[in-house]
């Protein structure tokens, strides 16, 4: 089973992200970042980041999806390239191909498509 006592992106509360998309706020377009960010609302169209992005337990994103380190625990239609990490809690559902270094889906994740784990030197 995996540890994740060493992710503290799980431990992330609301108010260790510079930026929370509320939950009553839809948004249609690209989204880019450098900070930590978290969505609890709706997005469609592409997120880039070069930081940390948490979707929430009730968030619902349709969406391309680049970023450091992502924590699925609400719901994602679309690729997901985590630089670092992809960890879907067992909340979290994914429907799209995800590519990292390192992939945890826990027991209970809804997961639909392709998982691609890249070395080191391919990412």
């Amino acid at each position: 089973m995996y540890d994740n006592k060493g992710c503290d992106l799980l431990d992330f509360d609301e108010s260790d992200f510079n930026t929370v998309m509320a939950s009553d706020i839809t948004f249609s377009g690209k989204i880019r970042f450098t900070k930590p960010f978290m969505i609890k609302g709706n997005v469609s169209g592409k997120i880039e980041a070069d930081s940390d992005l948490v979707i929430a337990q009730d968030a619902v994103v349709k969406a391309d999806i680049t970023a450091e380190r992502i924590l699925v625990r609400g719901k994602v239609e679309g690729n997901i390239n985590g630089n670092t990490m992809v960890f879907v809690t067992s909340n979290g559902s994914v429907d799209g191909d995800i590519t990292s270094k390192q992939v945890v889906l826990e027991p209970g994740s809804n997961f639909t498509g392709r998982c691609t784990m890249v070395k080191e030197n391919e990412a």
